[in-house]
C-alpha cells in the first residue's frame, strides 16, 4: 500500500495532469448543425464559440423565428459534441495515471 506522501504525489502530478488536459480542451473544435446544415456553430470542447453561419436562404424576415430555433438547436448540438470531446480527451488523461479504482475525477 502507498504511503501518505506517495498518495500526495500521485494526487498533485493527477491534479496537474488534469490541468494539462483542461487547458487543452480550447484547442479541440467541434461543429454543430441544425437544418440540414443551414446553421452551424463551432466551438472549443471547453465551450467557447468560435462562430456561426447561417445560410443565406435563411435571412427572411418572415422565417425569423425559425432561425432562432435553429441557432437553438445548432448550438445545443455544439454543446453536446463537445461533452463528448471533452469527455474523450479527460479518458485519454486519466487512463495513464496510477489511479485507486473508483476513484473520479476531477477531485
Amino acid at each position: 500500500m502507498p504511503s501518505l506522501d506517495e498518495i500526495m504525489q500521485m494526487a498533485q502530478a493527477a491534479q496537474a495532469e488534469l490541468q494539462k488536459a483542461q487547458d487543452n480542451l480550447d484547442n479541440v473544435e467541434v461543429e454543430g448543425a441544425s437544418g440540414g446544415g443551414l446553421v452551424k456553430i463551432r466551438t472549443t470542447a471547453k465551450g467557447r464559440i468560435l462562430s456561426v453561419a447561417i445560410d443565406d436562404s435563411l435571412l427572411v424576415p418572415a422565417e425569423k423565428a425559425m432561425l432562432e430555433d435553429l441557432i437553438v438547436a445548432a448550438f445545443n448540438d455544439a454543446r453536446a459534441k463537445a461533452d463528448v470531446a471533452a469527455n474523450s480527451e479527460m479518458q485519454k488523461m486519466t487512463s495513464g495515471l496510477p489511479l485507486p479504482p473508483g476513484f473520479k475525477m476531477p477531485f
